[in-house]
């Protein structure tokens, strides 16, 4: 068998490999693309809240008269003017000629004033940039807070995204009450695209660092993933050997992964029932060949002499009363042994098929005392005995329990002398609860080669019984399927020219 590729079989569509791999991909990349957003979003969160106290850190420690100098119409506590109007017009000339001081030391920021009442007042801009204004009434409400500032997003007049930082001055928000002692408050904002640029670095690196983890981990997941299978591809390549002709192949049972295990003890429990359901319907299609070879054979012999006789009758024998009286005799012992030999083949098509029996608790002894007359005339001149165990009690059908101690009284009458025969009929409960029934004749014994086949069907010791008695070898074989039916079992023990002793084993009724 041509092996595909080391590698090939990970790459078909369908195939166990190809959606482990494939499903852990996704799982990976699933999971590396939460990761990347989970940090983008912090890093964001954190590189603002940096950037935003940096701001914050430098306007906290600038002087507050600085503001005062620079001011325009800035005032001190509410109410209360901190400039005077001639002052007021030199810092507005100072800035219309350049000479802002906020533009030395925070280069990089848009600085706007904001009084105690919110008016707004721009003082310096970060490339002459717009930058963003809030309502005074908003202004009002973030100084009346008793808390620090907090930095806000904000996009410009031009759609571009700002940091924007708040920082009160002329009061300490812990300390003050509403907007006494404030006032007013600084408002500091920049372009955050500085950020977003580094933001965007770090996720560059991440991505491809992410794509740098996926290409090792595929190419170390492949070796370990098909040595992972190995188990899996031995099941596959053993299932391919096996068929109807090799049911004997087994799986390995410890490969060292217990689904693949537990799977390969499962197989293998199913090869082999497989294997004896193969063996039991290979011997049931041999016993049935034998069996209707045996049964034409057994029909054509009667039914042949029948045809001859007839032919003898047509041929004027019939004219003569001695011979026709032979010929009649003899169709009518035929034709009695062909009836006997269609009624035991329905009763053994009947017991395989739908065997139906009614088992009913009862006492055995009486059942047999009842058989006790007819099995005497059976026996004729031979001596009989009878050793009956009282009250013993069985489940059992009355009708097929006769039909078997029948059977095997009627064997043994076969094989004991007429005269000198002796046979013993006996009943007792052994050990374990189980009920035994016993015939003992005096005959002349069964070789040790002919007891395992006993009870087949057809089977005879020899020919001459069968011509003599006109049995057909179905009788044992009828009585052990109606004991095995009753959930006992049939032993023999015989010693050749001593005798033989057929028992009848059966569970004890309750």
């Amino acid at each position: 068998m041509k092996r595909r590729g080391r590698f090939a079989d990970l790459f078909v569509m369908g195939s166990l490999k190809f959606q482990l791999l494939s499903r852990s991909l996704l799982v990976m990349s699933a999971l590396l693309l939460l990761i990347g957003v989970f940090q983008y979003v912090v890093m964001q969160k954190f590189m603002y809240q940096n950037k935003a106290e940096t701001i914050r850190n430098q306007l906290a420690a600038l002087p507050p008269n600085m503001w005062r100098s620079g001011g325009g119409d800035f005032q001190g506590p509410i109410g209360t003017p901190s400039f005077p109007k001639q002052e007021q017009e030199r810092n507005n000339n100072r800035a219309d000629n350049g000479g802002d001081p906020q533009r030395i030391f925070v280069s990089e920021l848009s600085i706007a004033l904001i009084d105690a009442s919110g008016n707004y007042k721009l003082m310096s801009t970060q490339n002459e940039q717009p930058t963003p204004q809030l309502p005074p009434s908003e202004y009002v409400a973030m100084m009346a807070k008793r808390m620090k500032l907090p930095y806000k997003i904000i996009n410009d007049a031009n759609g571009n995204e700002q940091l924007v930082v708040f920082h009160q001055i002329g009061g300490e928000p812990e300390r003050s009450r509403g907007n006494a002692g404030i006032q007013g408050m600084i408002q500091a904002s920049t372009s955050t695209a500085p950020l977003k640029d580094v933001l965007a670095q770090q996720l560059v690196t991440f991505i491809f660092l992410s794509l740098l983890a996926l290409i090792f981990g595929l190419l170390g997941f492949l070796p370990v993933l098909r040595r992972t299978l190995v188990p899996l591809s031995n099941m596959v390549d053993t299932v391919k050997q096996i068929d109807a002709g090799n049911l004997n192949e087994r799986f390995p049972a410890h490969q060292g992964q217990v689904e693949i295990d537990q799977l390969a003890v499962s197989f293998n429990s199913m090869l082999e029932r497989l294997e004896f359901s193969f063996e039991a319907e290979k011997e049931a299609k041999e016993q049935m060949r034998r069996f209707a070879a045996d049964a034409s054979h057994e029909l054509r012999t009667p039914l042949t002499s029948i045809h001859g006789f007839l032919e003898v009758l047509l041929r004027g024998a019939y004219q003569q009363p001695e011979q026709l009286l032979k010929a009649l005799k003899s169709m009518h012992g035929e034709s009695v042994r062909i009836n006997k030999l269609v009624e035991d083949l329905l009763m053994l098509a009947r017991l395989d098929r739908t065997p139906s029996f009614h088992k009913t608790d009862g006492v055995l002894d009486e059942l047999l005392r009842e058989m006790e007359h007819q099995l005497r005339l059976l026996a004729g001149d031979r001596t009989v005995t009878f050793r009956l165990e009282p009250q013993t009690h069985c489940l059992y059908d009355p009708d097929k329990i006769k039909q078997v101690v029948l059977n095997l009284f009627h064997n043994a009458v076969q094989h004991t002398h007429p005269e000198t025969g002796q046979l013993r009929l006996s009943l007792a409960t052994r050990e374990a609860g189980v009920v035994e029934i016993a015939i003992q004749d005096n005959g002349p014994g069964i070789a040790p080669e002919h007891l395992p086949h006993l009870f087949d069907r057809f089977y005879r010791i020899d020919s001459s019984r069968a011509r003599r008695s006109g049995g057909a070898g179905l009788g044992l074989s009828i009585t052990q399927t109606i004991v095995e039916l009753h959930g006992g079992m049939i032993e023999v023990e015989s010693e050749v020219g001593v005798g033989s002793t057929f028992k009848v084993l059966l569970p004890v009724g309750k």
